[in-house]
């Protein structure tokens, strides 16, 4: 049994800001002259208390010949009192370049979906990447996310397998455009997971189901992981139903919160071994950006334990406002999203446009349901982000709904979604939202600076157009919400959305 030293308890500066990282004893094997069979295995146990680092190294020096590492672990589940949380324990590894915050060391993560897992220069086990097992120190992480009053008991076996090498395949990456419709609104839904995180569907069964909803794009977004961007072969073109575009990203995981790095460069990895309170998320937040891709906050009001973002907005270039089934949580977000909205009409900062996002894992989670519908010049990666991060889009449950939202003045000058109409103050204007396929009777809202200032419903077909007229004294800003009937026990709050879109300005900034 390997036991924690007192001194291992570290401050970790180079791998996250001012957290802790607790490193234990170095794994050692036999050298290969003196191995022998072709595999060596090593057992570590140990005891993690209430309050342990985010993170716990394991060493592990790996030496010539090494062909495959696998690595397997274990953890117990003791029974806790209500209302406490109990073990959970996620894990992953970084190879002989190091474990340094963003660094070239990472090899993989499976948080905690799976048990085991292999890498070698072949091949992985998804939420890794295949590569040369070189010589060198390398690091299981174990990442204690809650421990039970009772501690965590722990044990991880490490096998080395020796043997030629073999030959790691060149990556293929999906392509950066597809065959679109030239400029049009396409539907996609950015928030998706398959077996290369915590996912049970494969990635060809995320295509076929976001072809079936009728999905122009998707982004693969595991959690801490860039695994799966080489996943998507021969699954974007070629096809009865059209093709697919397929951008890449990653759902960012961190202890504070969960950002989706939305439509980053093919490969890249975007670190996550951080809290708020290290203050190193815009550093991460630029490599985002540097990476092509936008910064996205997911489910920031989040229920499950680490989904509330705690960093702030100030680096979002969009938020997640709807993940999954709307819910309380979802509608706090659309309110906590509309007060940045007040805030920008102010003139403090530009504006963070609003999407929406499944998040699905499994059946029968739907995917595309919410989906975000943008507007772009073509079906590219370039023009749907720049759709998406100009706030060109709104966000409908099902590719069933079909929406128009401009503002019009008495001049014949019209503005659409994301957009500014430029008219004198005292000015009339003409909101009009248009629908098909909306909820029979669905109540209609438009929300401004002052929160509702007109509400109506559809007719029982669903379908149907809705005016409004206004100034921009009267309205800085005019966004359009469908819902869903009112079914909550609670009066006066509206019911599950439908569609929603981001804002028209209005007036002269």
């Amino acid at each position: 049994m390997q036991r924690p030293r007192r001194r291992d308890v570290l401050r970790l500066t180079a791998v996250a800001g001012t957290a802790g990282v607790l490193t234990l004893d170095t794994v050692t094997f036999a050298r290969a002259a003196e191995a022998r069979n072709g595999d060596e295995t090593r057992t570590i146990t140990g005891h993690l208390p209430t309050g342990s680092p985010d993170f716990v190294h394991l060493p592990v020096e790996v030496g010539e010949g090494v062909r495959e590492i696998a690595v397997s672990y274990r953890y117990d589940r003791p029974t806790v009192p209500a209302g406490t949380q109990g073990n959970a324990c996620d894990i992953g590894i970084f190879d002989e370049r190091g474990t340094e915050l963003g660094g070239r060391g990472f090899r993989g993560w499976s948080g905690g979906a799976r048990s085991e897992f292999s890498i070698s220069a072949e091949r992985a086990t998804p939420g890794y990447l295949p590569g040369p097992v070189r010589p060198g120190r390398w690091h299981v992480v174990l990442g204690p996310y809650t421990v039970a009053p009772q501690g965590m008991d722990y044990e991880v076996t490490v096998t080395l397998r020796r043997g030629p090498a073999g030959q790691t395949p060149e990556p293929v990456f999906p392509p950066e455009r597809a065959g679109g419709r030239g400029r049009a609104w396409y539907r996609g839904d950015c928030h998706l997971h398959t077996v290369h995180s915590d996912g049970q569907r494969t990635p060809a069964e995320v295509a076929a189901a976001a072809r079936a909803a009728g999905l122009d794009f998707i982004t693969t977004t595991e959690h801490n992981t860039s695994s799966g961007h080489r996943a998507w072969e021969g699954l974007w073109g070629d096809h009865p139903d059209g093709e697919l575009l397929i951008l890449t990203g990653e759902e960012v995981t961190t202890r504070n919160g969960h950002v989706l790095a939305l439509g980053i460069d093919p490969g890249v990895f975007i670190d996550w071994r951080y809290r708020a309170r290290d203050g190193v998320f815009g550093r991460f937040a630029d490599r985002i950006r540097r990476a092509g891709g936008l910064v996205v906050p997911a489910h920031p009001h989040g229920t499950c334990v680490g989904c509330n973002w705690k960093f702030g907005f100030q680096e979002a270039d969009a938020v997640e406002v709807w993940n999954g089934a709307y819910g309380p949580d979802d509608e706090a977000s659309v309110a906590g999203w509309d007060n940045t909205l007040v805030a920008a009409v102010r003139g403090r900062r530009g504006w963070i446009p609003a999407m929406g996002n499944s998040d699905a894992h499994r059946e029968p989670q739907p995917v595309g349901s919410p989906q975000t519908v943008v507007l772009a010049d073509e079906l590219s990666r370039r023009a749907i982000l720049a759709g998406l991060r100009a706030g060109r889009s709104w966000i409908a449950e099902s590719s069933a709904i079909g929406l128009t939202f401009r503002a019009l003045d008495g001049r014949g000058r019209h503005a659409g979604i994301g957009e500014r109409l430029r008219v004198d103050a005292g000015a009339e204007v003409t909101v009009r939202l248009e629908v098909t396929g909306g909820p029979p009777n669905g109540p209609v809202r438009f929300i401004t600076d002052q929160g509702q200032l007109y509400a109506t419903a559809l007719p029982a077909t669903g379908s149907g157009t809705v005016e409004w007229r206004t100034t921009a004294r009267y309205a800085a800003y005019v966004r359009a919400e469908v819902r869903h009937a009112a079914d909550g026990p609670i009066p006066g709050l509206p019911g599950p959305m439908a569609a929603m879109t981001n804002p028209v300005f209005l007036g002269e900034e």
